[in-house]
């Protein structure tokens, strides 16, 4: 399958979890709700390992540096963005609060610009632009 179709599929999925979440939120605290999200997380990790273990068990036989940088995005990632993404989610309007922080390819392109050198195309001024007049419209 393709890149396209998996990033469709991602879509559909992050897009109806802020509202399943934000309905877990009512009566908890954001903290208590990322407890019970990395609970998911470990249950899907499990199921992971016991039809795909093998292949994930060959992939760890060589530890490399790469591990770090993957433990650090996890933990940013899953930790302290989910837990602001759900401050954020508790108290604003799932549909105001998802397209603000979805706003993180604009981050994604400026870093990579400034860190990794890649290179700046009209294409990708014109999606920015877009992603920023999304984020005016619905503010």
């Amino acid at each position: 399958m393709s890149a396209y179709f998996y990033a469709v599929l991602t879509a559909l999925t992050w897009g109806c979890v802020p509202l399943i979440e934000k309905m877990g939120l009512v009566k908890l605290p954001p903290l208590v709700g990322l407890f019970y999200r990395c609970l998911g997380v470990i249950a899907g990790i499990v199921l992971l390992l016991l039809f795909k273990g093998k292949d994930i068990r060959a992939s760890m036989a060589e530890l490399h540096t790469g591990m770090l940088f993957l433990v650090l995005g996890g933990f940013l990632a899953s930790v302290v963005g989910q837990l602001f993404f759900y401050h954020s989610l508790k108290h604003g309007e799932a549909s105001k609060v998802v397209p603000l922080a979805a706003t993180y390819p604009l981050v994604s392109f400026l870093l990579g610009v400034i860190l990794l050198g890649e290179k700046v195309t009209a294409v990708k001024v014109g999606g920015l632009l877009c992603i920023l007049a999304g984020v005016f419209l619905l503010k």
